[in-house]
């Protein structure tokens, strides 16, 4: 979808939860990817932590489903310049899935992948301290295939394009290891506040 916005009338207000560069979305929600929509079912959904960590783990569904339940409200931000606000995401905080398998010491990164093999890194400090969560419900409903159900990433506080679609695990490293657009020019953290949308910013 194409906006242009030059020719907005009178000035706007600054609006403060707005960072710098992006637009309101309203009740649009728009469907951005890099690869296909892919056909998978609760049933085939797996997540896996491993790398430098104690205790490799895989959760299936109905394991993930176990863990104690938490939610993210608030305001998303994506890198094409639109943000969304009043969103309502449910799941489980990335740190229950991080207590189990307990990163070790020289952890610094995480490099997270899909099920359809797509990847963003992310410094372990955006993971952790109620940052992120896998997320396998919007606004009371299962979260839909296109905006990456049946569970996704969710960093709400960086560009959207680290919180990964259809989220299989995350590979817990010593180093940054740049994932699909990071290898393409865009900002290894991706802070909406600072404008980190590519690299050199």
């Amino acid at each position: 979808m194409h906006i242009t916005r030059g020719f907005t009338g009178r000035p706007r207000v600054a609006d403060p939860g707005l960072p710098p560069g992006q637009y309101d979305a309203g009740d649009d929600w728009p469907v951005l990817s890099a690869e296909v929509t892919p056909e998978l079912a609760p049933a085939d959904w797996t997540f896996r932590v491993d790398g430098l960590v104690a205790e490799p783990r895989t959760w299936d569904w109905e394991e993930a489903h176990r863990l104690p339940p938490s939610a993210y409200e608030g305001a998303i931000h994506c890198v094409t310049s639109w943000s969304k606000f009043g969103v309502r995401f449910a799941g489980v905080s990335l740190d229950a899935f991080l207590d189990v398998v307990r990163p070790q010491g020289p952890a610094t990164h995480a490099v997270a992948y899909a099920h359809t093999g797509y990847t963003a890194s992310l410094p372990l400090a955006d993971l952790s301290g109620g940052r992120a969560w896998i997320a396998w419900e919007y606004d009371g409903r299962p979260l839909a295939p296109e905006h990456g159900g049946p569970a996704r990433l969710v960093v709400p506080h960086l560009y959207f394009w680290k919180s990964a679609k259809w989220i299989a695990g995350l590979r817990i490293l010593d180093h940054d290891e740049p994932g699909f657009w990071e290898q393409n020019g865009y900002h290894e953290r991706g802070n909406p506040w600072e404008e980190q949308r590519y690299a050199g910013d």
